[in-house]
């Protein structure tokens, strides 16, 4: 009888073993499950139409900037919700007809020493050879009051003074402007490259300009899109460098767009530098040399370049906004500007994900 006992003990043991497992499975499941939902992967629309999106947290609350669809306008929005900036707070810092500038194109926000700055690039009606790099200043706590006072153009080329989709940091106190340009006057193709120069203050450089980067791999290379539609000459594009420090500090990642971005083949491609590097040397910047954060299919979404990348405040996470393309039953295309949330691996380079 007592053996009879212990038979039952035990198969009863084993089953509640068995259902405890199997809750455990349950949990383990759910927590993957979870995990498989993590933001990295959720994209929002912020805009269903907008370009070159540009943002910074500050006490709580994000500014943001972008190339809109309002033509000669710059527009300043703010949100304590990134998610919902769209419908935050606006204020037009410039327009036109405040200086007689055009082409208000790839405006970018940064805090640098207590201050706001603006850098966009314009011109005086001629794009082609008048085209400069600007920057507006306001000393307020809040972008959203306060005045905002033009300065420039900034002088990156004493013999051709042409530049597009202006950056900047500040590294060892040191800082620098980042920007693409041509290393010469268009004769007969156009190769848009990325320059760096060290600045003595946020709209003066004081270096000469130094190329890090131009189109050399295939990818960076693309002028023509499969239904033949192109440009009217080749021309080879690097353009709007994205500056980041890796959370430990150690390098500096640029993060830069590559072949035309009227081309489905429109990426995203990375370089890299030491901290501790001297970056006025082309040799300190190393080229990733594959493209980044590209689609699967080019039918759904496509372009997906031009971003802007906003840390937490511990760095273990960012945010990421980034313009992308699509098309519709019709075939008619669109653009919009889009967010998600992205970790940096243990070499400090941003994962991007899929778009």
């Amino acid at each position: 009888m007592s053996v009879f006992l212990f038979f039952i003990t035990l198969c009863y043991k084993i089953y509640i073993m068995k259902v405890l497992c199997s809750i455990l499975v349950l949990i383990i499941a759910a927590a993957l499950s979870g995990c498989s939902k993590h933001p990295e992967t959720e994209v929002t629309v912020l805009f269903e139409d907008g370009a070159y999106p540009s943002a910074v947290e500050h006490n709580g609350t994000y500014y943001y900037i972008m190339q809109g669809p309002r033509v000669g306008v710059l527009t300043l929005y703010s949100s304590s919700d990134i998610s919902k900036i769209a419908q935050g707070e606006t204020r037009d810092i410039l327009k036109s007809e405040d200086y007689k500038m055009h082409n208000f194109y790839s405006p970018e926000l940064h805090r640098i020493k207590d201050k706001w700055y603006v850098y966009f690039e314009a011109d005086d009606g001629d794009n082609t050879d008048n085209h400069q790099l600007y920057v507006l200043e306001n000393p307020s706590d809040d972008p959203m009051s306060g005045e905002w006072s033009l300065h420039g153009p900034i002088i990156t080329d004493k013999d051709w003074n042409f530049g597009l989709h202006p950056s900047t940091f500040v590294v060892k106190d040191r800082q620098y402007l980042i920007w693409s340009g041509w290393p010469k006057r268009r004769i007969e193709n156009e190769t848009q490259c990325i320059f760096i120069a060290e600045m003595s203050n946020p709209w003066t450089t004081k270096s000469e300009r130094v190329m890090i980067s131009q189109p050399e791999y295939e990818w960076e290379r693309q002028w023509i899109n499969p239904d033949g539609s192109r440009s009217p000459y080749p021309i080879f594009v690097n353009e709007n460098p994205q500056p980041m420090v890796s959370p430990d500090g150690r390098k500096i990642i640029i993060a830069y767009s590559a072949s035309g971005i009227w081309t489905v083949y429109n990426t995203l491609g990375i370089l890299s530098a030491s901290t501790d590097a001297d970056l006025l040397n082309p040799t300190s910047w190393v080229k990733l040399p594959e493209p980044q954060f590209t689609s699967d299919n080019t039918d759904s979404i496509y372009g997906t370049s031009n971003i802007a990348i906003i840390p937490s405040s511990d760095f273990s996470e960012y945010i990421m906004l980034y313009q992308a393309k699509q098309r519709d039953s019709e075939g008619e295309e669109h653009q919009s500007v889009r967010m998600k949330r992205i970790v940096c691996n243990e070499q400090g380079f941003p994962v991007f994900g899929k778009p």
